[in-house]
């Protein structure tokens, strides 16, 4: 007689669930340059940013014109309750661009220096390497560096200058861009550059580098990072 022998059944191991991670949020953008005072610009990109609800207004140099129009360029969008970020351009000098950020809360000038949120960085350097305000392509790497330096550990990083880089598109417009802006995509690799300066460059997209280059000058940009 054959004694029948039970195998034991090896109890199955649950499989552990792998919750993804929690995705971070994004940051919503509006990016602008080359107002020159124009306050019926200024009042349709408040809307706009409402309408889109942006988290961030980043104001890419040339703000007035000749520093004589200072007003109604950066109030409205505190009054819409949005963070503005902004730097000089050939228009207006350092110290107009430090007074706009301290005249208004949540208000930042990041020339030479930089705004974190959460796990994106963003830096910038403003003016040009020409007319009346101009501080030199040394000056302008320097200002980048730094900015850099205070964002190194972020995952997501944004420069913003009001020069476009040498070698760009934005040169076929006839005014070669900034040796030091080019040198600091190619060092620091920004996941994004916004730039301005060249009104007729307004809208041009292109990568150099693994860097996607953002010409807004009066033509805005509304973007997630």
């Amino acid at each position: 007689m054959k004694t029948m022998i039970k195998s034991k059944k090896t109890p199955r191991t649950k499989k552990k669930s792998q919750t993804p991670a929690k995705a971070q949020k994004k940051t919503k953008i509006l990016a602008i340059g080359d107002i020159h005072g124009d306050t019926g610009l200024v009042k349709r990109l408040v809307e706009r940013a409402k309408r889109e609800n942006v988290d961030l207004v980043i104001l890419a140099g040339d703000l007035t014109f000749a520093e004589r129009s200072t007003d109604y360029i950066v109030g409205p969008f505190i009054k819409a309750k949005k963070q503005v970020l902004l730097i000089p351009g050939n228009h207006e000098s350092v110290a107009t661009a430090d007074f706009l950020a301290e005249a208004y809360p949540n208000t930042k000038n990041i020339h030479a220096g930089s705004f974190r949120k959460d796990d994106l960085g963003i830096f910038g350097a403003g003016t040009a390497n020409m007319g009346v305000h101009q501080i030199g392509d040394e000056n302008i790497f320097k200002a980048l560096k730094r900015g850099y330096e205070e964002i190194q550990g972020t995952s997501k990083k944004v420069m913003v200058t009001h020069m476009h880089p040498f070698g760009s598109k934005a040169e076929i417009f006839g005014f070669l861009g900034s040796k030091a802006i080019r040198k600091a995509i190619e060092k620091f690799s920004p996941d994004i550059l916004i730039t301005a300066h060249i009104h007729e460059a307004g809208g041009l997209h292109e990568k150099i580098g693994k860097t996607n280059v953002i010409n807004v000058s009066r033509k805005e940009k509304v973007f997630k990072i």
